[in-house]
């Protein structure tokens, strides 16, 4: 898309932000300085953006934080964006990049979809930097008594690597290291990563890579990054990645966009720092959790606004005509083709996210982003559905028309915000049983009918009650592609148990991770990768989308 990006430091100057809190990358995006999070006014409001289960329809949840954020500024509100950034994994494989699309994106798209300002690397390298001083700790002598069995630290790397699941290392003789079979996962599963987007500051980011646990000893103690003496050198390497990201708009509005944590592995959510500089200079605050409300959201309310004490002033559920069909049982080939009947029966998936959302005692907006192919009867089913379950509705023509498109819904999302005064409750409390907060998740937003735990999955929990860290609050990991945690049952699943396989611990991130289903920490590509389709011709860039 031609664009004509506007200097940054003029984005910054409508936040309030002066030149020297930022660090300029170019003329058309830059690092702001934490300093610039105390900006002498009250914070602003905060508006929450997730969705349906997504289907390879598409939902638009990006697209439509864009287009909402491009439609306050039409009305004249002051507003900012906070968002994620992607991952190379996807913008590389199946999914393509994830900075919006038509007249609704954020810009330099190109550049944010691929090294952008270096955040990923750095997570990416902080975070092998643990693994390899762990190995070299073997290697001379292991005065920590760590078990090479035990080793809980994996690798990472920002792609879609299959080939990488699970390897064994340290082979070719005594001076190659000390053999042993471990993996790697892909960036944004990173615990770092999860670390970063949930510290409040550096030294709160000190306190969490510091609390991460590595290994177990011989005697099946844990062994933390403190123990290993690595925490300043990952603070060395994250010194630049705790800043967050300025950047804008097609239509100039300030964005930040920073940390990247997928919502089926990890908590789904832009940095804590983003969110809190946003709202630091803006008086509506529009961020997004993905995948789903049962995933991203979920996990945003219980994890991220619990930890940072945050609340929101309204939420956006995004839905399409054509997931809702998917969930109707429609096939990809037929989207095309009006059928409002398949709307009709794939609401119940709409219906349940809306239950989800009034669980946390929010009343969303849903907002239905609108496809070239979508009927007015089609739209007129999901309308008449609103109206019974009373939430209200809007349609988003962002894509086409940019913030002009988000007009409507930004009128319904301000006036709804302006009666809704009441703060959310959590789904639970961080102090319960493990067994407590996960039947809470998974009967409330899944609408399972109750847990199972495998061998191992109860050998986990046995050692982290053993270690303390029980008091956690759960980040579940499974399927973005159902409620259950079986990918092929779309809609709303009924009568279902889900299964917890194992139980990670991240105690620097500072939550428990149940894996339900076959859920992968490391993404394959697909048989056709978006990567065939890229080139550079001329010095631009091509077909990455």
């Amino acid at each position: 898309m031609d664009t004509n990006l506007r200097p940054i430091t003029e984005i910054a100057e409508r936040l309030g932000i002066p030149d020297d809190r930022l660090v300029p990358y170019g003329t058309d995006k830059a690092k702001v300085r934490l300093g610039a999070l105390d900006s002498g006014r009250p914070p602003g409001r905060l508006v929450l953006v997730s969705a349906i289960t997504p289907t390879p329809a598409g939902e638009g949840k990006t697209t439509t934080s864009i287009g909402l954020a491009q439609g306050f500024a039409r009305l004249g509100e002051s507003v900012c964006l906070a968002l994620r950034e992607p991952s190379l994994g996807p913008t590389f494989g199946m999914k393509g990049g994830a900075t919006g699309g038509g007249r609704a994106t954020v810009e330099p798209a190109e550049d944010i979809n691929l090294h952008f300002t270096g955040d990923f690397h750095a997570v990416t390298t902080a975070h092998d930097l643990l693994a390899a001083m762990l190995d070299n700790h073997l290697q001379h002598g292991d005065p920590l008594r760590i078990d090479p069995r035990r080793v809980l630290w994996r690798r990472v790397i920002d792609l879609n690597d299959r080939a990488l699941r699970h390897v064994v290392i340290g082979l070719g003789g005594a001076l190659q290291g000390v053999p042993r079979e471990t993996g790697f996962d892909i960036t944004p599963a990173s615990e770092i990563m999860a670390a970063l987007c949930l510290a409040e500051d550096v030294e709160d980011l000190r306190s969490r890579l510091a609390r991460i646990v590595v290994a177990l000893t011989f005697d099946r103690e844990p062994v933390t990054a403190a123990e290993l003496k690595a925490v300043g050198a990952l603070l060395v390497l994250l010194k630049d990645a705790v800043m967050p990201n300025l950047v804008q708009t097609v239509e100039g509005v300030p964005a930040f966009v920073h940390g990247g944590p997928f919502a089926n592995i990890a908590h789904g959510c832009n940095s804590v720092i983003a969110t809190r500089m946003a709202m630091a200079h803006a008086d509506w605050t529009i961020t997004e959790a993905g995948f789903g409300f049962d995933l991203g959201a979920e996990k945003f309310f219980d994890i991220k606004c619990v930890s940072a004490g945050l609340d929101t002033a309204a939420v956006v559920l995004v839905a399409t005509v054509r997931a809702l069909k998917m969930h109707g049982g429609i096939g990809r080939d037929a989207l095309e083709e009006p059928d409002p009947a398949a709307v009709e029966r794939g609401l119940p998936n709409l219906e349940k996210h809306v239950e989800n959302i009034r669980t946390f005692g929010e009343v969303p907006v849903v907002a239905l982003n609108r496809f070239a192919a979508d009927t007015e009867d089609e739209i007129a089913v999901v309308r008449r559905a609103c109206e019974r379950m009373d939430v209200p509705f809007a349609v988003s023509e962002v894509f086409e028309k940019g913030g002009e498109g988000g007009v409507e819904l930004a009128r319904q999302v301000m006036a709804h915000a302006e009666r809704r005064p009441n703060p959310f409750h959590p789904l639970y409390a961080w102090d319960e049983p493990f067994e407590a907060k996960l039947e809470k998740i998974a009967r409330s937003m899944y609408g399972a009918s109750g847990i199972a735990m495998t061998k191992e999955a109860a050998r986990d929990l046995r050692r982290i009650r053993r270690f303390g860290y029980e008091a956690l609050p759960l980040c579940v990991a499974k399927t973005q592609k159902s409620l259950s945690d079986d990918p092929k049952r779309v809609g709303r699943p009924e009568g279902f148990e889900v299964t917890v396989h194992r139980i990670v611990l991240a105690a620097g991130a500072g939550y428990l991770v149940p894996i339900l289903g076959d859920i992968l920490r490391m993404p394959g590509l697909p048989s056709s990768p978006q990567a065939e389709r890229m080139d550079l011709v001329d010095g631009r860039i091509v077909g990455l989308r």
